[in-house]
This record gives C-alpha cells, sequence and structure tokens, in this order.
C-alpha cells in the first residue's frame, strides 16, 4: 500500500511538469504572436499614413501661404512695393533698413520679380521675396518678432550640349539655323579672340563645340562653361580645351599652349575693312596720295573701341586736320598702338591711366578729317609703323610643364570625341 501511495505521488509530480511544461510553451507562443501582430499594424499604420512632405520655396514652407507674384514697376522703389503688401510705415522702415545690411536697396530693377507670400486665413505677409536674378534672391521674414533678411540661391541644373554647323553667313546665324544657343557664338568669340578674326570667318568654316545649358525650375536661364570646341578656319583646326591647374582654370589648344595672347587680333567690332595699310594711298578729303600707316575699321558711329592689350595711356589730344580726337597707349617697351578719329573718350582715361587687355578706351567716330564714323588704328613696334593686320602677338603662359603629361592625356579622349563628330558632320 505505502508503494501504491509513492506511485501516485510520483505521477502526480510528471503531470504537474508535464502541465507547467505546456502553459510555458503556449504563454510564449502568445506572447510572440501578439508582439508580431503588433509589429504588423504598426508597420501597417506607417504605410498608410505616411510621412507628408514639406513644399519649399525661396527657402520657406509654402503649404499654407498664398504666393502673389508681381514685377517691380518704372520709379518704383520697396517702400512703395511693401506698403502694397498691407505693411505698415514702421514695419517698412525696420524691414528697409534690415535688408540694407545685405543688400543695397536702391539696386531694385525695373522687371524684376518679387513675391508676396501671405497665409491663406488672416492674409497676413508672411514673407516677401525679391528676385535679384534667375538664380540669387532675397527673403525677408516677417513671422519672428524680430524680422530676418536672407540671401538664397536656387539650384541651377547644368546639362551638356554639342552643337555643330557650318558657315554661311556669321557664326552667330549658324548656331541659330542649327538650334543651337546663339550666346555660345559670343562666348567663342572671346575665347579664339587672340586665334582667329571672327569677322574674317568665310563660308565653308565649320565648328564642334561641347558647352553647358542651366536650368532652374526646368526653365532656361543661359549657358554655363564652354568645356571643348573646334573651328575649321581656312582649312585649319583651331582646337580649345578648358583644363584646371592649381586651382587656374583657362582655355588651351591641342599642344597645351594657351589661347590667350598679347594682343587681341582687332580693338572693336567692325562691319568691314575700308581701308588697309599702305605707303602710298590715295586721300579721300585731301584728294592726294600719302603713305597710310594704319588700318580703317568701318563701324557705326558710337561702336566701343578697346585696348588690344595692357599698357599705359600715353597721350590723349584732337587734331582737326589729321586724326581728330585719338588715343596713344604704350604696352611695352616694343610696342604701342594708336586710336584715331573717335567720337569721344572713355570715362577715365587720360594721360597715365593704366590699362588692361579688352577695357574700353573710346567710340567709334568720324572727327579730324573723315568722310565717314571709322577707327584709324595704328600699330608702333620700336616707334616705327607696322601694317596691325600682320602683328604677331606671342602666346601667354601654357600649361606647366610638370602638368603637361597630365594635361595631354586628359584632352586625348576629348579630341579623339571631338573629331569623330566634326567627320560625321562633314560627310
Amino acid at each position: 500500500m505505502f508503494s501504491s501511495k509513492k506511485n501516485i505521488r510520483e505521477l502526480k509530480k510528471i503531470v504537474e511538469g508535464v502541465v507547467l511544461f505546456l502553459s510555458g510553451i503556449l504563454i510564449i507562443s502568445l506572447v510572440y504572436m501578439y508582439n508580431h501582430q503588433e509589429e504588423k499594424v504598426s508597420d501597417s499604420f506607417i504605410q498608410e499614413v505616411g510621412i507628408p512632405k514639406m513644399k519649399l520655396k525661396y527657402g520657406v514652407e509654402v503649404d499654407s501661404l498664398i504666393d502673389i507674384e508681381l514685377k517691380v514697376k518704372k520709379n518704383q522703389f520697396l517702400a512703395d512695393i511693401l506698403i502694397n503688401g498691407g505693411l505698415d510705415y514702421s514695419v517698412i522702415n525696420k524691414a528697409v533698413n534690415r535688408l540694407n545690411t545685405v543688400f543695397d536697396v536702391r539696386n531694385i530693377n525695373r522687371g524684376n520679380k518679387y513675391h508676396f507670400l501671405k497665409d491663406t486665413i488672416s492674409n497676413h505677409l508672411e514673407y516677401f521675396i525679391y528676385e535679384i536674378s534667375n538664380t540669387k534672391f532675397i527673403t525677408i521674414d516677417f513671422t519672428q518678432k524680430d524680422i530676418d533678411v536672407f540671401v538664397g540661391e536656387k539650384s541651377v541644373e547644368k546639362k551638356l550640349k554639342w552643337s555643330t554647323g557650318k558657315i554661311e553667313s556669321s557664326l552667330w546665324n549658324a548656331f541659330v539655323s542649327n538650334g543651337g544657343d546663339p550666346i555660345v557664338a559670343l562666348e567663342l568669340s572671346e575665347i579664339y579672340a587672340w586665334n582667329i578674326d571672327f569677322f574674317d570667318l568665310k563660308k565653308g568654316d565649320e565648328f564642334v563645340v561641347k558647352y553647358e545649358e542651366l536650368f532652374v525650375e526646368g526653365n532656361k536661364i543661359g549657358i554655363g562653361k564652354v568645356y571643348e570646341a573646334l573651328i575649321q578656319h581656312q582649312g585649319s583646326p583651331f582646337y580649345a580645351f578648358y583644363y584646371s591647374e592649381d586651382s587656374i582654370s583657362d582655355y588651351y589648344d591641342e599642344t597645351g599652349a594657351s589661347m590667350r595672347r598679347t594682343f587681341l587680333k582687332a580693338p572693336l567690332r567692325y562691319k568691314r575693312i575700308s581701308s588697309r595699310f599702305s605707303n602710298h594711298r590715295y586721300h579721300p578729303v585731301l584728294k592726294r596720295y600719302r603713305a597710310h600707316h594704319g588700318v580703317d575699321y568701318a563701324a557705326p558711329r558710337g561702336t566701343p573701341v578697346h585696348t588690344i592689350g595692357d599698357g599705359v595711356v600715353i597721350k590723349t589730344g584732337y587734331q582737326p586736320r589729321g586724326g581728330g580726337r585719338y588715343i596713344k597707349v604704350k604696352h611695352n617697351s616694343t610696342y604701342s598702338t594708336t586710336y584715331m578719329h573717335l567720337n569721344g573718350f572713355a570715362k577715365g582715361i587720360k594721360r597715365g591711366k593704366k590699362l588692361k587687355q579688352g577695357d574700353l578706351i573710346g567710340f567709334v567716330g568720324s572727327t579730324g578729317l573723315a568722310t565717314g564714323p571709322h577707327l584709324d588704328f595704328r600699330v608702333y613696334k620700336h616707334g616705327t609703323a607696322i601694317n596691325p593686320l600682320h602683328l604677331e602677338s606671342p602666346s601667354a603662359a601654357p600649361v606647366d610643364s610638370v602638368h603637361m603629361h597630365s594635361y595631354l592625356n586628359y584632352i586625348a579622349p576629348l579630341k579623339k570625341t571631338v573629331d569623330s563628330i566634326y567627320l560625321k558632320m562633314s560627310k
């Protein structure tokens, strides 16, 4: 009997152990399922609700604002504009004073856009934005106790584009007829100013160029850098590659020589050469033959005249029976230039004035002995007149020898691509 009671107690312990074990498993399972289900519900909730995205414009959140866009009118000042925005004079005075710390309010330009960002419920002016340019803007924040002002810039998207074409009348027209941006023609005329006279481009000359187009909010605002170009001029190739070394960027040819020269090819944009360098020319006013040691560039009255190189003005004057208003510039110990028949001098031009290449010095006229508006341009080498059209100008500094190997490796694939595009367009 004793043995039987002992067996019963042992069996009872076993049963209790099994029950506890199964209960533990059940509890663990329930906890796991609960947590797992909670995770699913949480994920589902996040996916369904999401995180709302703020709509930003001019650096501020505009979801709850009305954007009123207007343009600056003639003779309209900032104070006039802000009055129309519903502000009183004390606030306007504070805003103008605050703005003057980062921007001269006198530079508010007619035609530029500005924005009133107002609260949709109260119609209170929250922000005022003035667009300085296509990319730069100023924001006045009226939401704070102390008026805040900051200058911002819109994000600019850059896209690379190739343009090719053949000259029929001018480089400008060639870009227009081929769907390119004609402003690139002006950029090329600057890059090649020391190598090609763009008024001497011939019919049949060709070009290949890669450049940036700039976009803001999907709208094209202009062009950026020109990266590489090829102009076939009178059967000869002229390459230009944009390259940076030691934080200095410039344009170089396929050998690493600089595209810049000591002198520009011409001191102005002219229509035609009306008279060339000669020792025996018939003078249209004096009605007799005499030497003409210069080149006459026919151009409309008032056409800007620029110095062809760095130098110092050594003389300005007026010759009533000769060159009329004229300017003499000494460039170095070897070369000097003279610009004659000017209608007037540029502001600040006087003896001793230091000049940089391309500086404006005067305007085309017909003063002195002249039958019409033109520039009589003369070049002197060691004091002796030479033909300006035969002036050989030395190159500016080439790619540094330390970087020349890297430069040639850099342009090799670029030149190959340019040549490939040129061959395709020429077929």
